[in-house]
């Protein structure tokens, strides 16, 4: 369960990081058809807490696994 914990944190956060810092996340929308969420999702309010949860996410699965050993 840690190591699936340690990879959504971590896929989770360098998604997030990369649509924050490039045109990546309109272009992702736009590819299939729900160009009318880029108002929604392409703000700060959004990306940053879901950065900040995946990365809590990573960490805690990190964690885990490091206890467990």
């Amino acid at each position: 369960m840690s190591r699936l914990l340690t990879w959504i944190g971590g896929l989770g956060a360098a998604f997030g990081i990369t649509c924050c810092f490039t045109p990546l996340l309109p272009l992702v929308l736009t590819g299939i058809g729900a160009a009318g969420l880029i108002d929604t999702l392409y703000r700060d309010a959004v990306l940053l807490p879901f950065v900040g949860i995946s990365i809590l996410m990573l960490g805690t699965g990190l964690w885990q696994m490091r206890r467990s050993n």
